[in-house]
C-alpha cells in the first residue's frame, strides 16, 4: 500500500490547513488510518485516528481544534486543522494499519509561524 500525504505548508497562527493522505488501496479494507507528526528532536505521535467503522481518536492537544475524515470513495483521508498553534509545527505523517502490516507516507511540513 502506498499512502501519499500534501497540503502541509506555511500558516500563521490560527489559521486553518487541510491535509489529504491518499492511498493506493480500498481505504474501506483498513483497520483504521491516522495522522501522527514529529517536530524536530521529539518522537513521533498519534494526532488523530479513524477507524474502518467510522470511530475517531484524538490526542488531547488535538481535540476541539483537528478533524479526521474519510472518503472511501476516494481512497483519502483528510486532517482537517483549524485554529492552528506553532507548537502545531511539526512533520505530519499518515499511517494505514491493514492488519497484521502497518503503512506510511512520507510526510508533509506543516509550519505555523507569523
Amino acid at each position: 500500500v502506498q499512502l501519499q500525504a500534501s497540503g502541509g505548508g506555511l500558516v500563521q497562527p490560527g489559521g486553518s490547513l487541510r491535509l489529504s493522505c491518499a492511498a493506493s488501496e480500498s481505504i474501506f479494507r483498513s483497520n483504521h488510518m491516522g495522522w501522527y507528526r514529529q517536530a524536530p528532536g521529539k518522537q513521533r505521535d498519534l494526532v488523530a485516528l479513524i477507524t474502518s467503522g467510522g470511530d475517531t481518536r484524538y490526542a488531547s492537544s488535538a481535540k476541539g481544534r483537528f478533524t479526521i475524515s474519510r472518503d472511501n470513495a476516494k481512497n483519502t483521508v483528510y486532517l482537517q486543522m483549524n485554529s492552528l498553534k506553532p507548537e502545531d509545527t511539526a512533520v505530519y505523517y499518515c499511517k494505514a494499519y491493514y492488519s497484521p502490516y502497518e503503512y506510511w507516507g512520507q510526510g508533509t511540513q506543516v509550519t505555523v509561524s507569523s
